[in-house]
């Protein structure tokens, strides 16, 4: 669960749109010797960082549900809700009163979620071009065991014991790898982002039964250079072939997936959406929040309009010498 932890100012500025619809001049806090007013309190947390991503979510929000809510089965929303509380057992009451949020909010939450995911499916267009492109890197889901661990001197020992001995008691007693609990059995997918790519292209090469020899795999920590050393054994492998018809529907999820993951797809998608739903930011101190959003179409004719203007401004400029230079003829 993506806990909204919302802070006193994001609060404070919702608080204060709601204020504002009513009086603009209406205190909100009196106290001898003064008072603060909604104006007062808007002008001091409009400008917070916090506040304004609460802003831009809540007009993403907006624009989402009012379009694409009726999308979203309630079913749905209950199935997601259901298995977050699950997943935090007895300690989901406290998450949800960590992130300031109630059973019912956190729901309405998924529903945005949903909706905005929704909005995102109705702009896609998967063409073939893009299946032959998830194809050429794509394999079918095989079946495999595998030991992970890292040390270099243990992981060189189990190399060479993994091609006579029990691999799952090995991966039972050995492996650090949560697929240990159960003898190191692991299904890998074409999508698959929780093993490295070094693991993945080494099992594909293996044949049923073979084990493959010790895999290293280098990464950074943020500090230091890690190692992380894998030995694979093939329990069923699959060849694609030649053929992607039959693979077509899990390749078109793919390709859905990859673009409703893609930042440079959203912000298209949120620019058509806020132009259809005719956004304006109000307050000039705001009008950078929403940019990244402006279609690319606005901006331009924004610009074209800049320059018919300074035209106008420059052929006024020019008749007026002209005229001063006929009076003095």
């Amino acid at each position: 669960m993506k806990a909204k932890k919302l802070t006193l100012a994001m609060l404070g500025l919702v608080s204060a749109f709601t204020l504002a619809a009513c009086s603009n001049s209406q205190d909100i806090i009196t106290m001898k010797g003064g008072t603060i007013t909604v104006d007062e309190f808007y002008e001091e947390v409009k400008t917070d960082q916090s506040a304004q991503q609460r802003l831009t979510t809540m007009v993403i929000s907006k624009v989402a549900n009012d379009n694409y809510g009726d999308k979203v089965d309630k079913k749905q929303v209950d199935k997601q809700f259901k298995e977050t509380k699950e997943q935090f057992g007895d300690s989901f009451s406290q998450q949800l009163a960590m992130a300031g949020m109630t059973e019912d909010s956190y729901k309405d939450s998924i529903k945005d979620g949903l909706a905005f995911q929704e909005m995102l499916k109705a702009h896609i267009k998967i063409t073939d071009k893009d299946l032959k492109e998830i194809w050429a890197t794509y394999h079918p889901d095989v079946d495999v065991q595998l030991i992970s661990v890292n040390e270099e001197d243990k992981a060189k020992d189990l190399a060479e014991k993994a091609k006579s001995e029990d691999f799952a008691k090995l991966a039972k007693e050995n492996s650090t790898h949560a697929s240990a609990t159960d003898e190191g059995k692991v299904t890998i997918k074409s999508t698959d982002t929780t093993l490295p790519e070094e693991v993945k292209e080494a099992a594909y090469k293996l044949k049923d039964g073979e084990v493959s020899d010790l895999i290293t795999v280098s990464g950074f920590n943020g500090y230091e250079e890690t190692k992380e050393f894998y030995i694979v054994k093939m329990v069923k492998n699959k060849e694609k072939g030649n053929d992607m018809t039959p693979y077509k529907k899990e390749l078109k999820k793919i390709a859905t997936d990859q673009k409703m993951s893609d930042q440079a797809f959203q912000t298209k998608v949120l620019g058509d959406e806020f132009k259809k739903a005719n956004v304006k930011v109000k307050d000039k101190d705001l009008t950078s929040l929403l940019a990244a959003f402006l279609p690319q179409e606005e901006k331009t004719n924004k610009t074209k309009e800049n320059k018919k203007t300074e035209k106008k401004d420059t052929k006024k400029e020019d008749d007026k010498k002209e005229e001063k230079t006929d009076e003095t003829k």
